[in-house]
């Protein structure tokens, strides 16, 4: 087929988009023409009437949201996807045709309830019809097919557009230019120490980054800025002593864990939390206790408030070693560096939210106190949205729970974003 005649085709299929049809009229007098009543008769008996009970009805206009209503609607009994355009061979011949694939359902989707899975049975038939007109040879042609939707024999889908019947298809073009990478780590819970370098890497040269965190709330928002995030082991070494006979020998090393605990706490406002959560240490009641292990997550929103943590967390050992008269042994960094909102995140936001809406999808996002590898990524310079997973709610419980029904729906965001993202947006 040559280059003119495939634009015609492709701007054939954007008119039918918008609702433009052509009409090619049959020519009679042979045997072509008669396998196209044929065809015309076997339409007509696959879309009969027939009892429309348990079918929604198009009585009323209906806004439309694209892609996703490029694909079934399996709550009506009957529907079709239709083509129609010009053809020119590089010599100048001329053709015209028409190919339409029909579905029609056998019941309505609730009679299916409560019916035992099996890959053969199926409520769906499909009906293809393809007609060409040799427009100087005055000849006409036509073929048809109908088979079941089991069995992977024919259907349709949205995201990426095709609807088939045997090797017969209609589909969306791949994108050019697709390319990623997916990265799948293990640590993401405990910061990636392992895995950081690994995502690093990962990131370079990269123009966005999708991560499947589940979403912020069960409704699908997204998470926008996010803080950093630091774990710190304070280890703390004193002086044992008999906590009858000599206690002012002793060095209690975990009243000086709990003196630092507080002073680090004191340190937390609106920009840094500061959480103190486990003192590990102590010995049998006669005895100064000469060790103790206190550990902390702390949580920046941005680098100057990282740097003013490290400030405090310098200042404060320095101060409770001398009073206490304790030896401090600090462990730990920042693992996870802030996140905040740039310009470019927010125009991949607006590129998600836009995926969003064409496929019947509301997008939001908010700030948030958690932290992920999309930390890591966006330190890279990479704009990331981090939580495209699942819905769910309760994270971290033992109630938390999925929305089953969102895994199609992250799905069919994921693949339309990136393939936006490929196409420039």
């Amino acid at each position: 087929m040559s280059r003119r005649a495939r634009a015609a085709v492709a701007l054939a299929a954007i008119g039918l988009a918008v609702g433009a049809m052509v009409l090619v009229r049959r020519p009679g007098g042979d045997g072509a023409a008669e396998r196209g009543v044929q065809a015309a008769l076997a339409v007509s008996e696959a879309l009969a009437p027939a009892d429309s009970a348990g079918f929604a009805r198009a009585t009323a206009p209906r806004p439309f949201s694209f892609p996703a209503d490029h694909g079934p609607h399996p709550e009506f009994r009957t529907e079709w996807w239709y083509y129609t355009g010009n053809l020119e061979t590089a010599t100048g011949r001329h053709f015209g045709f028409q190919l339409t694939f029909f579905r029609t359902a056998l019941a309505p989707p609730a009679a299916s309830a409560g019916e035992t899975a099996s890959a053969w049975s199926t409520r769906q038939l499909y009906l293809a019809h393809f007609a060409l007109t040799d427009t100087a040879g005055r000849r006409f042609h036509a073929w048809s097919r109908l088979d079941r939707e089991a069995l992977g024999l024919a259907g349709a889908r949205s995201v990426p557009f095709r609807v088939w019947l045997g090797d017969w298809s209609a589909e969306s073009e791949a994108a050019a230019g697709v390319g990623y990478e997916v990265v799948i780590n293990s640590d993401e819970e405990v910061g990636s120490l392992g895995s950081a370098d690994l995502i690093a890497r990962a990131a370079r040269s990269k123009r966005a980054a999708l991560t499947y965190e589940p979403a912020a709330n069960a409704d699908g928002t997204l998470a926008g800025a996010r803080p950093g995030s630091g774990n710190f082991a304070f280890t703390i070494r004193g002086k044992s002593a008999h906590a009858g006979r000599n206690p002012e020998d002793g060095r209690n090393a975990i009243i000086a864990a709990s003196d630092l605990a507080l002073r680090l706490k004191a340190g937390m406002d609106s920009s840094l939390s500061v959480n103190p959560s486990r003192i590990d240490g102590g010995s049998p009641t006669n005895v100064v206790p000469d060790l103790a292990i206190l550990r902390v997550n702390m949580r920046p929103k941005t680098l100057e408030d990282q740097a003013r943590a490290q400030a405090l967390i310098d200042t404060t050992v320095a101060a409770v070693a001398a009073e206490h008269d304790v030896r401090i042994d600090t462990h730990g960094h920042f693992a996870r560096p802030p996140k905040p909102m740039t310009p470019e995140l927010e125009q991949l936001f607006g590129v998600v939210k836009r995926a969003g809406a064409d496929l019947g999808q509301p997008i939001g996002w908010q700030s948030t106190g958690g932290v992920c590898d999309g930390n890591n990524i966006a330190a890279c310079g990479v704009p990331v949205i981090d939580t495209m997973g699942v819905r769910g709610g309760l994270i971290h419980s033992m109630e938390e729970y999925l929305v089953v029904d969102s895994l199609a729906e992250r799905a069919a965001l994921s693949a339309l974003t990136i393939l936006r993202l490929a196409e420039g947006a």
